[in-house]
């Protein structure tokens, strides 16, 4: 590892900040619910990305019958586990900036809300193997993490590094918060799904308009 390098590990989200995943995801929630005679209760807009899945389709439904619940989420796997995810797009610079993280020698790692079965194999897609000493989801252990900043906690600790010399990068505030109860730096990525206005952020937090403005901080 470079002595130059200013932090010991880079653990990024997936969705909003290395990948665009909505207009894939958006359709397989539009067909889904269609194909049981369902319409959404709220728009199809990419404010939708980041929970896990089961909680989407109740925000999008409005139901607690766990048996609607399962079918839909079936559906939604059947769909987007097959073909939907090749939809996905890459942001411009994730490809140059996460071959410059590797060259560095510290180790990169996802912690991210979506299933590991589509996450895989995204990075499958993009040829992004060998960039990630760790692939975390929600739902990799039994019982399941209970949240995100479980999940970093976890990843911190399998890497063996210190939080505070680590950085969280994510699009969503649920991002920053989860960095922030592991004591960890965080930067926004703003060319995500959230809202962030920068006068109203933590003083402490980082911002970056754009991949390539991501990569000046390494």
């Amino acid at each position: 590892m470079s002595m130059t390098f200013p932090y010991q590990a880079i653990i990024f989200d997936l969705d909003g900040t290395l990948i665009d995943s909505s207009p894939s995801i958006l359709q397989c929630f539009g067909a889904v619910l269609a194909e049981v005679g369902l319409q959404p209760l709220v728009p199809l807009t990419d404010t939708l990305i980041g929970p896990p899945l089961r909680q989407t389709l109740i925000n999008l439904t409005g139901t607690t019958n766990n048996d609607l619940l399962d079918q839909l989420v079936d559906r939604f796997k059947a769909r987007y586990d097959t073909a939907g995810y090749r939809e996905t797009k890459a942001y411009a610079g994730v490809d140059s900036l996460l071959a410059r993280l590797a060259e560095s020698g510290i180790p990169v790692a996802i912690a991210t809300n979506k299933r590991r079965i589509p996450t895989l194999k995204i990075i499958e897609y993009f040829g992004w193997q060998r960039f990630f000493s760790l692939v975390g989801t929600l739902d990799t252990p039994t019982p399941p993490h209970a949240n995100k900043a479980a999940l970093i906690k976890s990843q911190l600790a399998e890497l063996g590094v210190n939080s505070g010399s680590s950085l969280y990068v994510g699009d969503k505030l649920e991002d920053g918060e989860a960095a922030l109860s592991n004591d960890m730096p965080f930067c926004a990525a703003a060319w995500g799904y959230g809202q962030w206005e920068k006068r109203t952020m933590p003083s402490d937090w980082h911002y970056a308009e754009s991949t390539f403005e991501l990569a000046k901080f390494f």
